[in-house]
């Protein structure tokens, strides 16, 4: 769900919500009471839930692929 930063043009008051994307904005400052709580252009920001891939996929402990390092010659094969 999205999450979106409201701001109180008379008081000043900030808040955060998760609403819907198809919920009602927010318009009554829960500050000050009145009608001026309006949505702020802001990065977007949203909260994951459920068994998603984010929990369950990439857990593990992937290792990632080793380029083969040549052996070095000993002094004693070089002879």
């Amino acid at each position: 769900m999205p999450i979106y930063e409201y701001k109180c043009a008379s008081c000043g008051f900030t808040k955060d919500c998760i609403q819907k994307v198809s919920d009602a904005p927010l318009t009554v400052c829960p500050e000050c009471g009145k009608e001026t709580f309006s949505k702020q252009l802001s990065a977007p920001g949203f909260q994951l839930k459920g068994s998603g891939w984010y929990a369950t996929d990439f857990k593990g402990s992937a290792k990632p692929a080793t380029e083969a390092k040549p052996e070095a010659k000993s002094s004693e094969e070089a002879a």
